[in-house]
């Protein structure tokens, strides 16, 4: 099992249901040293707002999520869903967790 930190869109159960065919099961954390810039992205009815993780110059600044355990192959079901905006990478979590969370791109 891979460990996903959500801090958005993943924690809608209606996205979870469209893009993993399920509801995830996760615990409550924390990802410390980043903080959230606003984001605009195309889609197919114009442009809607996002938030992106990005690095932050404070390391006690801290976003509140939640890390989902979840299969390779939600994995990439995951990185399908992101657009180009973001990259995945692996980052420790508040809790000592090692998970993946998509970044500014």
């Amino acid at each position: 099992m891979e460990k996903l930190f959500s801090y958005g869109t993943l924690r809608s159960k209606e996205v979870q249901r469209r893009v993993f065919n399920k509801l995830l099961t996760g615990t409550p954390d924390q990802l410390l040293g980043y903080k959230l810039k606003s984001l605009q992205i195309e889609e197919e009815f114009g442009m809607a707002d996002y938030v992106v993780v990005v690095p932050s110059e404070n390391p006690s600044e801290i976003i509140h999520g939640v890390a989902f355990s979840i299969s390779k192959a939600d994995l990439a079901k995951a990185d399908q869903f992101e657009s180009n905006s973001y990259k995945r990478v692996q980052v420790t979590l508040n809790s000592g967790t090692t998970a993946w969370v998509y970044i500014e791109n």
